[in-house]
């Protein structure tokens, strides 16, 4: 990365980044399905649906995200966020290194503010993160409803870098190539992308298998590698 400019602001990816959630989704949109009286969904399968939001997660699971009637996405949507929220904590656990690492950046790096931007439902994500003790490290959690569009969307992240300017008025503006977005999925390397900032893919995430194709400007595989590749 010595191409561009120092950090001054990094950005998180929530699932499959700094958590794994991905029983907990899994056992949620099962039960989705069995409210419905529909099969359930190997969670492999499901797995691979997550990462575009809980509203596409669900679309996908009932077999056709490009259409599926209102009434039938409301009931499954309704029922799937409200299981969810009882139960996104059952075995969701944060990565190992995690702490670690953001521990290190502080340390090493006390001035440069970092976020979280997933699209994640913002209240289980802030809720999720204050639960793990994560929030402290973050001056902001966005999710996919905190705006009118999603990641690979730019707007959050954007919007994240103007209320880091803001922290701190009398600096020079942070911009997007002095800002990093750490995540797990071609989402988030798109996202880093189209705002014109930086990007670290994980592998021991929800989705490595699509990060290739996104070509992330460094690939890590473990949280506690994410010091050394962002301040490389």
């Amino acid at each position: 990365m010595d191409r561009f400019p120092a950090p001054r602001l990094l950005i998180f990816d929530l699932d499959g980044t700094l958590i794994d959630s991905r029983q907990d989704l899994c056992n949620s949109v099962n039960a989705t399905l069995a409210h419905l009286a529909r099969p359930s969904l190997p969670d492999a399968v499901i797995a691979s649906y997550i990462g575009d939001g809980a509203s596409m997660l669900i679309r996908r699971a009932l077999g056709d995200p490009d259409y599926v009637e209102d009434a039938l996405l409301d009931e499954a949507l309704g029922f799937f966020l409200h299981y969810y929220r009882a139960h996104k904590l059952d075995f969701t656990y944060v990565y190992a290194g995690v702490f670690e690492a953001l521990e290190a950046i502080r340390a090493a790096h006390p001035d440069v503010p970092m976020a979280v931007l997933t699209n994640k439902p913002v209240h289980p994500s802030r809720d999720i993160c204050t639960h793990f003790g994560l929030d402290r490290y973050f001056f902001q959690n966005y999710g996919g409803n905190s705006f009118h569009t999603k990641k690979p969307d730019p707007h959050g992240l954007l919007k994240l870098i103007a209320e880091a300017n803001a922290l701190h008025p009398s600096e020079s503006p942070i911009t997007p190539a002095e800002t990093v977005m750490i995540g797990d999925s071609d989402v988030d390397i798109l996202t880093a992308r189209n705002a014109g900032a930086r990007s670290v893919a994980c592998t021991f995430g929800l989705a490595p298998h699509t990060l290739a194709a996104a070509q992330p400007d460094v690939t890590v595989d473990a949280p506690i590698e994410w010091p050394s590749a962002i301040f490389a």
